[in-house]
C-alpha cells in the first residue's frame, strides 16, 4: 500500500471532517501529495485543528454546493486519485433541514463528478456513501451491494440517490474516459476525534468527561461497528485497483464481521470497561425514524480487492476511548492518532 501513494496528487473533498482528517494524515504519512476543500470544522473542538493538518496539507475552503468552486480545484490539483467524502452525515440533521441535506449530497456528489469529466489524465475516483442506502427490510441479513436501494429519513434516501447519480455518470461519462469511479458504502464508523453531535461514542466521552450519565436514544438498535481506519483502509485499496485497471465492481461494502455486528447497548457498556461511568435507555416512541437492524454483506470488497477487517470490536471500542480519555485529559492527540495508524498498519 506505502508504494502506491508514494508521490500521488491526492483529493479529498471533507478533508476537515473526522474521516476526512483520520484518511489525509494516514496519506500523508505515505508520502501522498494530499489536497483537500470542504468547509470550515463544524465542531469544536475539531479533529482537524487537533491534528494542525492544514500545515500538512494543501489547504482550501470551499463548499461542494458551487460548481464553479469544485472545478477551480479539481483542475488545479489534477488528482492521481480523488476520494469524495464531502457530505451532510447525520440523520437527525437531515430530518431538520432536508433541502440542505439533499443539496450537499446530491448536487454536491453531481458536482464533483461533472468537475472531475475535464480531466485528461488517469484519475481513480472513490465516491463514499453509506451503509444506510439500502431498503431497511430489518432483517438479520447482510445486506450485499446488488440488493434493492431505499431510504426511509432524508439522508439515506440522498444517500441512495447519489448511488444512482454515479451510476448514471459512469455510464454516460466516464464509460470511456480517463476517470474511473466506484462508489464504497461503510457501516457505522468509531474512532478518536468525531466530536459530531447525536453520535454515540462522543456523545459518551462527553457526558463521562464531565462525570454525567449518558440517555441512550436505541439501545436496541444494531449496527455494523468498526473503527475508521477499517473503511479508510478499504477506500485506499479500492483507489489503487481502479487506478491500476482492474476490473471493478461499480460498489462495494466495507464493514465489519458478521459477530462485530452489535447492538448500541453492547457498545456502550464495551466502552464503560475503558472509562467507568453510567448511561441510561432514553427511548422515545415517538422519535424520528431510524433503522432497528443493519448489517453488511463484505465478500464482494474481500473476493475483489482483498479487504479484511483487522481489529475486532472490543480493540476497537477500546482504541476509540483510549483516544477521547487523552483528549479529555489535555493530552497530545496528533502522537495517539499516528500510533493507531501505525499499529493499524502492522496488524494487517
Amino acid at each position: 500500500m506505502a508504494g502506491f501513494w508514494q508521490g500521488k496528487s491526492v483529493l479529498v473533498t471533507g478533508h476537515t471532517g473526522f474521516k476526512g482528517s483520520w484518511l489525509s494524515l494516514w496519506l500523508s504519512g505515505l508520502g501522498a501529495k494530499v489536497s483537500g476543500i470542504a468547509l470550515e470544522p463544524e465542531t469544536d473542538p475539531s479533529l482537524f485543528e487537533q491534528l494542525h493538518l492544514a500545515d500538512r496539507l494543501n489547504h482550501s475552503i470551499g463548499d461542494i454546493r458551487s460548481y464553479e468552486t469544485v472545478r477551480r480545484k479539481v483542475i488545479e490539483v489534477q488528482p492521481d486519485v480523488l476520494f469524495h467524502l464531502a457530505a451532510q452525515p447525520l440523520v437527525l440533521a437531515s430530518y431538520e433541514d432536508p433541502l440542505t441535506n439533499w443539496d450537499t449530497n446530491v448536487m454536491g456528489t453531481a458536482h464533483v463528478l461533472q468537475a472531475l469529466r475535464e480531466l485528461e489524465k488517469p484519475c481513480a475516483a472513490v465516491m463514499i456513501t453509506t451503509d444506510k442506502v439500502y431498503e431497511n427490510r430489518e432483517w438479520i441479513y447482510p445486506y450485499r451491494e446488488e440488493d434493492r436501494l431505499g431510504g426511509h429519513d432524508p439522508y439515506s434516501a440522498s444517500k441512495a440517490a447519489c448511488e444512482l447519480l454515479i451510476s448514471s455518470w459512469r455510464k454516460s461519462f466516464f464509460a470511456d474516459h480517463n476517470v474511473r469511479v466506484a462508489t464504497a458504502r461503510a457501516g457505522n464508523v468509531i474512532g478518536g476525534g468525531d466530536w459530531a453531535a447525536n453520535r454515540i461514542l462522543p456523545d459518551l466521552a462527553r457526558a463521562l468527561s464531565v462525570g454525567k450519565t449518558l440517555p441512550v436514544r436505541n439501545p436496541k438498535s444494531s449496527r455494523p461497528w468498526q473503527h475508521v481506519l477499517e473503511p479508510l483502509s478499504g477506500y485506499m485499496l479500492l483507489a489503487e485497483a481502479l487506478y491500476e485497471g482492474g476490473k471493478i465492481s461499480e460498489s462495494y461494502n466495507f464493514g465489519p464481521e458478521t459477530g462485530d455486528v452489535r447492538p448500541v447497548r453492547d457498545l456502550v457498556s464495551t466502552a464503560l470497561n475503558s472509562w467507568h461511568g453510567n448511561w441510561e435507555d432514553a427511548s422515545q416512541p415517538g422519535a424520528p425514524h431510524e433503522a432497528g437492524q443493519l448489517s453488511l454483506g463484505i465478500e464482494r470488497a474481500r473476493n475483489e480487492l482483498g479487504y479484511a477487517p483487522r481489529w475486532d470490536f472490543e480493540r476497537s471500542v477500546r482504541e476509540t476511548m483510549q483516544w477521547y480519555k487523552t483528549a479529555a485529559e489535555g493530552g497530545d492527540v496528533l502522537p495517539v492518532t499516528l500510533a493507531q495508524i501505525r499499529d493499524f498498519e502492522m496488524s494487517g
